[in-house]
């Protein structure tokens, strides 16, 4: 399996608050760019990097984070996410996995507040987020859950997944190795969530593979697939939110 990083290792990821990256479904607010910009080629620049750059100089969102302070344009996938489907809460016990560069991390902070205990893991080595406890490691280590419940204190109110896996080009190789890691982070949050807590999750276009779908369905009261705005348009990442988890089934007499 491919070692799990946040999207934001390779410099995509996230950030945002209740007020403030949200800006509703069709990104209606955003003080983005009016002009388009143009990049040329150049004799260091390929053309796939110039297309890369002229990209994100025409971002809205990219424009937004860094007006806002945001670790990226990522930041506004989960405010979106949230805005929806209102997993984050006061004071909430939350996880992050995956969580470079720690825009995710920024969200989970401003929106659960200072009551909050805030955990994220990345392979790399992340800024300190106020408000988060942040672990260097690879999440599929043998230490790594007792690592993230060391810091947790208790159960948690809410799994967030963000992990990507390195693509390959191929999108059937690409879709297995991303729903590696997400059942690797659904096996974590049974073992942590309590009783009425989510687990959010990045999948790829197609969804969730049946047999785990179909467990989330007898763990949770309310399982969806959504593509929040702030995805690309060509990307073919979509997220899966489990909300009111029933908790461990109890044993059988």
């Amino acid at each position: 399996m491919a070692r799990p990083s946040g999207g934001g290792s390779r410099g995509r990821r996230k950030g945002g608050s209740r007020g403030g990256p949200s800006s509703g479904a069709g990104g209606r607010g955003l003080s983005g760019r009016n002009l388009k910009v143009r990049v040329k080629t150049a004799k260091r620049r390929s053309a796939s990097s110039a297309r890369w750059l002229e990209r994100q100089l025409n971002d809205p969102y990219v424009a937004e984070a860094r007006k806002r302070g945001y670790r990226s344009r990522a930041a506004f996938k989960l405010a979106q996410l949230d805005d929806r489907f209102r997993f984050l809460k006061s004071g909430a016990r939350v996880v992050d996995l995956g969580c470079a560069p720690g825009g995710w991390l920024q969200v989970v902070v401003e929106r659960c507040g200072r009551a909050a205990h805030v955990v994220g893991i990345d392979l790399l080595e992340v800024e300190p987020v106020p408000g988060a406890h942040l672990l260097v490691g690879d999440f599929l280590d043998d230490d790594a859950p007792d690592r993230l419940k060391a810091g947790l204190g208790g159960a948690a109110d809410l799994v967030l997944s963000d992990m990507a896996a390195s693509a390959t080009g191929h999108a059937k190789t690409d879709h297995l190795r991303v729903m590696a890691l997400v059942e690797a982070a659904y096996l974590f949050a049974r073992e942590v969530l309590a009783p009425g807590g989510a687990f959010v999750a990045k999948v790829l276009q197609g969804g969730t593979e049946r047999e785990l779908l179909a467990q989330l369905k007898r763990d949770f009261a309310r399982v969806n697939h959504a593509k929040p705005a702030a995805s690309r348009s060509d990307s073919a990442e979509m997220y899966l939110v489990a909300t009111g988890f029933r908790g461990d089934p109890e044993p059988s007499p």
